[in-house]
């Protein structure tokens, strides 16, 4: 982006599926590894970020271990940092650990003129997404309370359609109440999610929807069926402007997986 003056800067990473031991792998890949090595490369291109955002699927198996071991890594920035949960998550077990004055679960985190709203599609067991009533009223609220702010809502799960389609009965199962209801406020600017391990990004009448690539590997876009590829790790950037404007670039890691496997996961 050439001109980031008075913007909010975001970084936003998602599906790291750590596991429960360092150097343990799914799928072949070092998933612990490529975590370290995306947060070192994106800090690397820019110094400095106002927030970073993790959409999700923190842990592959949630144990203690591997939330704490997550801490460490992001309390070394030393940067607000906000996570939520995604369906391989125990977001009982996150909210104990991710409870610092840095690195936490708030789901209402003020940024100038703006509010990120971070929404829990969790359906306990099962892998697809829904939004509670609770969920859905939280959301409103916010935006009443704030009608004079700009809103950027994040959420593990995705509410507009991949087109792979064993990706997308995973989807937000009522996605047409989150979408009918942002479209009844303006300042709802975008939707980020992560879940899909792929890019989108969709303007519809009622916003602009971002999907973000994983931390670890990604899935084949338009797949029928299960299936990953060696497109490399990465994340987004999103930076927040005090009129409302975002602008957003995906970055990625200079190399492709190898050993990477192509066994069915349930995701």
């Amino acid at each position: 982006m050439a001109n980031n003056s008075g913007s909010i800067s975001i970084l936003q990473l998602t599906d790291l599926h750590i596991l429960p031991n360092a150097g343990d792998k799914l799928l072949g890949i070092d998933t612990e590894y490529y975590f370290h090595a995306v947060l070192e490369h994106a800090f690397a291109e820019q110094p400095h970020f106002d927030l970073l955002l993790l959409t999700g699927d923190l842990a592959q198996h949630p144990c203690l271990s591997s939330y704490q071991r997550i801490l460490k890594s992001l309390a070394a920035y030393n940067i607000p940092c906000v996570c939520l949960p995604g369906n391989h998550d125990d977001y009982d077990l996150m909210q104990q650990v991710f409870n610092t004055a840095k690195v936490n679960c708030n789901k209402q985190v003020f940024l100038g003129n703006w509010q990120l709203i971070s929404l829990n599609s969790q359906i306990p067991g099962e892998p697809g997404g829904r939004l509670s009533h609770e969920e859905l009223l939280f959301l409103e609220n916010c935006l009443m309370a704030n009608p004079n702010l700009h809103a950027l809502i994040a959420v593990h799960h995705h509410c507009l359609p991949t087109y792979s389609i064993w990706m997308d009965i995973m989807m937000i199962e009522n996605s047409p109440a989150l979408l009918d209801l942002i479209s009844k406020y303006p300042a709802v600017k975008a939707i980020t999610t992560g879940h899909i391990h792929q890019a989108m990004d969709i303007t519809t009448d009622s916003a602009r929807v971002m999907g973000t690539p994983s931390t670890c590997f990604q899935f084949k876009p338009k797949s029928m069926v299960f299936s990953v590829d060696n497109t490399p790790p990465g994340y987004r950037i999103i930076r927040l402007y005090a009129d409302g404007r975002i602008e957003t670039e995906l970055d990625c890691l200079p190399v492709k997986l190898t050993g990477l496997q192509t066994r069915k996961h349930d995701y």
